[in-house]
């Protein structure tokens, strides 16, 4: 939860977000506040001048007042709008306004009651009052005056949603960047568009594209290097094979007839490793388009002839199966090399660790969108714990005894890659809990 939370606050669209909200809303806050108070003084002067416009009619037209007995109000008068009207010093006046009561307008209370007064003297003489309750004043003030900001409370919800939806909009390439980054494998090193990014972001796509060209560069010596190493060790290990021999047919005694079978053995493990090193390297090379549609059955049968030596010395029983759905011969658009390579890695450790008069089964499943082939076997697995590390190049299961170099899941792994594989590990009986079942699947391009 810490750590969402650090990532939410170090975001450069949430703290965006959150500045640009409080600026929204404290401008807001204050042209609320400010508009309100002015709405409201307005609405209590705009009555103050009705107060002034009644005394100044009363006294142009000498209109008359209530007399005695009149309730001042018309039957089904708005109570809000009622003013009073009366002279400040009738005996019968409906309200005990003093008659040291200046004129002009002031605030007084009767019966703890306020009032907001206008005392005028009239050009006849007599002193009136008119007068309005201040609980009403204030009520249609404060009604005039949320009427007034009703419009801001409105837009500013709207403005943050539009604000947040503008924020949104202009990081997308950003997002759309992060994406893109996170989708690529590691042997796709081509540079990024920097085009549709904000002109802020350009230099820093420029610097990882310029890292990006180092880092293949450094990947394409780094290839170079194994296979011209593997080349140039190819020649002296082969002349050694060829002397070795010749060494073999002549006269020795048994003692070094043994060390020189061992010492062919040897020599054998290091060409099958500068084979491996080699197919490692064209692995790790850039992909190439496919010009064709690959049959499946077509590389199983060409895995099987260069593998049946090693099958036949152990006794391996082999079960084939090249199309397993509607189609009989499925293809796909995927180097034959590569394919080739995959599967013979496999089925070649499937041999290596499966017990004399075991079985290895080579099947392929056809989906709707994908393929998936299978590298059954009968040998001993691998542990789950395990099977993570077993694509790293030379990381060999600890108590193997079983000759080989530690290289050939991490070519299938690379291949796979390549091609846009994934690959999964299982037991291949799993009532018993062994044997081992690798599945790659293969997407379709028609």
């Amino acid at each position: 939860m810490d750590g969402q939370q650090g990532t939410l606050t170090d975001s450069l669209r949430f703290r965006l977000s959150l500045w640009l909200s409080i600026a929204i809303l404290t401008v807001a806050f204050a042209a609320g506040s400010f508009s309100f108070i002015s709405a409201y003084r307005e609405a209590h002067e705009l009555q103050d001048d009705v107060l002034r416009q009644i005394a100044r009619l009363f006294d142009q037209w000498h209109l008359p007042l209530a007399h005695s007995g009149d309730r001042g109000r018309l039957a089904n008068s708005d109570e809000e709008s009622r003013v009073i009207v009366q002279y400040l010093a009738a005996p019968t006046a409906a309200i005990a306004f003093p008659m040291t009561l200046k004129d002009g307008l002031q605030t007084f209370s009767v019966n703890d009651e306020p009032y907001r007064v206008l005392v005028k003297t009239l050009s006849s003489g007599d002193r009136i009052a008119v007068a309005q309750e201040t609980s009403f004043r204030d009520e249609i003030a404060r009604d005039s005056a949320l009427r007034t900001i009703m419009p801001i409370l409105i837009l500013v919800p709207l403005l943050l949603l539009i604000a947040a939806g503008l924020i949104r909009r202009m990081f997308a390439p950003i997002a759309a960047l992060a994406a893109e980054i996170d989708r690529r494998g590691e042997q796709d090193l081509h540079p990024f568009n920097a085009k549709p990014l904000p002109a802020e972001m350009r230099p820093f796509v420029t610097a990882i594209n310029r890292l990006l060209g180092r880092v293949g560069q450094a990947m394409m010596t780094q290839q170079r290097f194994i296979a011209d190493a593997a080349h140039e060790l190819r020649t002296p290990l082969t002349a050694l094979s060829l002397q070795a021999e010749r060494l073999e047919q002549a006269e020795m005694s048994d003692v070094a007839h043994e060390r020189l079978s061992t010492l062919r053995r040897g020599i054998d493990r290091g060409r099958a490793l500068l084979d491996q090193l080699l197919s490692l390297a064209r692995a790790q090379a850039p992909a190439g388009m496919a010009d064709k549609q690959v049959s499946v059955r077509h590389v199983f049968r060409n895995v099987l002839e260069s593998v049946m030596p090693l099958a036949e010395a152990k006794a391996i029983d082999f079960g084939v199966a090249a199309g397993a759905g509607d189609e009989v011969d499925p293809t796909l658009a995927v180097g034959e090399a590569e394919l080739f390579s995959l599967l013979k890695n496999l089925v070649d450790n499937a041999i290596r660790y499966t017990p004399h008069g075991g079985r290895v089964d080579l099947a392929a499943e056809v989906l709707i969108d994908t393929i998936v082939l299978t590298v059954s076997d009968s040998g001993p697995g691998i542990p789950p714990a395990e099977r993570a590390r077993v694509f790293d190049p030379f990381y060999r299961l600890p108590g193997q005894n079983q000759s080989g170099s530690g290289l050939g899941l991490s070519i299938v792994k690379t291949i796979a890659d390549r091609i846009g594989a994934t690959m999964t590990l299982d037991q291949a009986d799993r009532e018993r809990r062994s044997g081992l079942k690798v599945s790659i699947t293969i997407p379709r391009v028609k």
